[in-house]
């Protein structure tokens, strides 16, 4: 680590040797949260205690192979840059690295569960870059949160995070996405890479909460980013693949815990079936 670099570790109430370790670091800047707060308001949490002017979100299942000179340089020049993830072997994470933003059809494909049963279909292929050379740099929409880079000042002029989308998932593609919407460009630089696990922080959640967080994040990033037709029909689509993805539930836990998460993605998903309404943006004070 460069004398210049500043090692932030935000930990959302961990149960293991986290802090511990973290602390063992020379350099590091520890914060232990008593509660999980969510990665959006973890990252917004670290980018405040910090005054870097570029940020890094590295996740703790991510480690850096590689310098971080390039990326920096993109950074500075565009404003966000997300870096290349393998895995432990040294495989590109292909689908996962760089996505399109999501469109409504695409989110009808992964709630039906066609992406996982044909992944080759056009939507999917599109969506998750699949026909995209991860050895070529170049503008992308949405790199990973797992390794990307942004400006502070571009930070600051979305307002943040969305702290919201709690406890994870959507909040990378809306910050992304608020980025691109005001002129940012997004670029993917493959020479900057990470080795990356991937799940580390979704295992840790409730297996029966893990399908009410992400249809949660997924309507509020909907009703965010398209118009009320369209968003109804995504709320429609949660409502009925929610008994499919109970029984899957039951059958793979093997007890009724999915049953009540069943009943609470129905009941909000049918509350925003009749009520839409725009999800506002953070503040930008």
């Amino acid at each position: 680590m460069s004398p210049s670099t500043q090692a932030l570790v935000i930990d959302n109430a961990s149960t293991d040797r986290t802090v511990e370790l973290a602390r063992q670091r020379e350099g590091a800047c520890v914060t232990a949260n008593a509660e999980n707060r969510g990665f959006a308001a973890a990252v917004n949490q670290g980018v405040r205690i910090s005054d870097a002017d570029l940020v890094l979100l590295l996740n703790p299942d991510a480690r850096l192979l590689t310098p971080l000179d390039d990326l920096a340089e993109a950074a500075r020049r565009y404003g966000l840059a997300g870096g290349r993830l393998v895995d432990e072997k040294g495989r590109d994470q292909r689908g996962f690295t760089i996505r399109r933003f999501p469109t409504p059809a695409t989110l009808l494909f992964e709630l039906f569960g066609l992406n996982r049963l044909w992944p080759q279909n056009p939507v999917n292929r599109s969506y998750r870059y699949l026909d995209r050379d991860l050895n070529a740099g170049g503008p992308v929409e949405q790199p990973a949160g797992a390794f990307l880079m942004f400006r502070r000042d571009v930070w600051e002029r979305l307002g943040g995070f969305d702290e919201s989308f709690r406890p994870i998932w959507f909040e990378d593609v809306d910050f992304c996405r608020r980025a691109a919407l005001a002129g940012c460009r997004i670029e993917y630089v493959p020479s900057a890479v990470a080795e990356h696990q991937g799940g580390h922080s979704v295992g840790r959640l409730p297996p029966a909460r893990r399908g009410v967080y992400w249809c949660d994040s997924l309507l509020r990033y909907a009703s965010r980013h398209f118009g009320p037709g369209r968003y109804r029909a995504i709320c429609l689509a949660v409502v009925l693949t929610s008994v499919p993805r109970m029984v899957a539930g039951m059958i793979r836990e093997r007890n009724l815990s999915p049953v009540s998460s069943c009943k609470e993605i129905i009941r909000f998903a049918g509350r925003r079936l009749v009520c839409w309404s725009r999800a506002a943006p953070p503040s930008q004070d």
